[in-house]
């Protein structure tokens, strides 16, 4: 499963490229994120709709909050709704 630059940039209505770098990055990093919490590699999936939407969500919001510590804001580490469009497919192990 892979996640277009250019379905990011209209998730965050971006018409221009002065960003795609880091946006690429940033879709990379949602990626691996939920690849680890899952347990599978997201790559080898046939791109459900959910976790596409869970990766779009999460490269958005690391984007948009690009610090680790907000001062004056509510912020959260990771948006709830990833942790629930990522739920179904995790592997678990005890």
């Amino acid at each position: 499963m892979t996640v277009s630059l250019d379905l990011l940039k209209a998730q965050l209505n971006i018409t221009d490229d002065a960003d795609d770098v880091l946006l690429s990055h940033k879709l990379a990093a949602a990626s691996a994120w939920i690849s680890n919490q899952i347990g599978v590699p997201v790559e080898t999936l046939d791109a459900p709709a959910d976790l596409v939407e869970a990766t779009l969500q999460l490269a958005a919001y690391w984007y948009e909050q690009r610090e680790a510590v907000a001062i004056g804001v509510s912020t959260a580490i990771v948006p709830l709704g990833v942790l629930d469009l990522i739920r179904p497919y995790r592997l678990w192990s005890f």
